[in-house]
């Protein structure tokens, strides 16, 4: 099995059990780029994208993209692996003015676009694709001055910190009474972050770390503002 087909896989079986719950997350009031409402900076990091083009890079299913078309009149595409979560997407929001919604991996679907973006975002889905494939279609994929605004887990659930190295690790994907999904993540240091963007064409305007208001949840997220250079 490849990577892009376990990753594929892991996602497939997370969209596949959500859809057996039945669950669909509301469209948010607000985008939070952590795990807790309210905590940090919302949408205004992406600036006006009004009537712009912008890519949710594993949309998933699809609430904060249809909430940027809502609120912000962007014009958004949701790119996710999985034809579960696409599923998902579909079902929820199909119709939803202003957002598409595409089933592939985004590093390929970014070198058939003929029109480049004009803004890029990722939720916390940013530490799942291999940023050595990943950095060069972005580049490739935006336009010039465009901006990039992502976040990824800095500290895991266990309290296990950032790599120090441009490597995957195991982590999971964690359902209540359910049994845990591998997936392979990359848990970076803000540095090594830095290094990769500018590597790869784009300027870091900024980075924070956003914890959890639970002093006793050591989980934290690293946000990173970015332009195309």
């Amino acid at each position: 099995m490849t990577p892009h087909s376990a990753e594929e896989q892991a996602w497939t079986v997370y969209g596949q059990r959500q859809l057996d719950r039945g669950y669909s997350p509301p469209v948010p009031e607000r985008i939070d780029w952590g795990f807790w409402p309210g905590v940090g900076p919302g949408a205004e990091l992406l600036g006006d994208i009004r009537g712009k083009r912008v890519l949710d890079i594993g949309s998933g299913p699809g609430h904060h993209a249809v909430h940027l078309a809502r609120a912000c009149g962007a014009l958004v595409d949701g790119v996710d692996l999985s034809p579960t979560q696409h599923r998902r997407a579909l079902n929820d929001h199909g119709a939803e003015p202003g957002v598409r919604f595409l089933c592939a991996d985004v590093t390929e679907h970014l070198c058939r676009t003929r029109q480049p973006y004009e803004a890029a975002y990722a939720l916390r889905t940013f530490g799942c694709a291999d940023p050595h494939h990943l950095l060069p279609a972005l580049r490739d994929g935006l336009v010039r001055g465009a901006p990039l605004v992502f976040s990824a887990l800095h500290t895991d659930a266990d309290g296990q910190g950032p790599s120090r190295a441009v490597v995957s690790r195991q982590g999971f994907i964690r359902l209540r009474d359910e049994e845990p999904i591998a997936v392979r993540t990359w848990v970076l240091s803000p540095e090594l972050w830095e290094e990769l963007l500018v590597a790869h064409g784009f300027d870091v305007e900024a980075s924070e770390l956003l914890a959890a208001p639970d002093a006793d949840n050591p989980v934290i997220v690293q946000l990173v503002q970015a332009r195309r250079r």
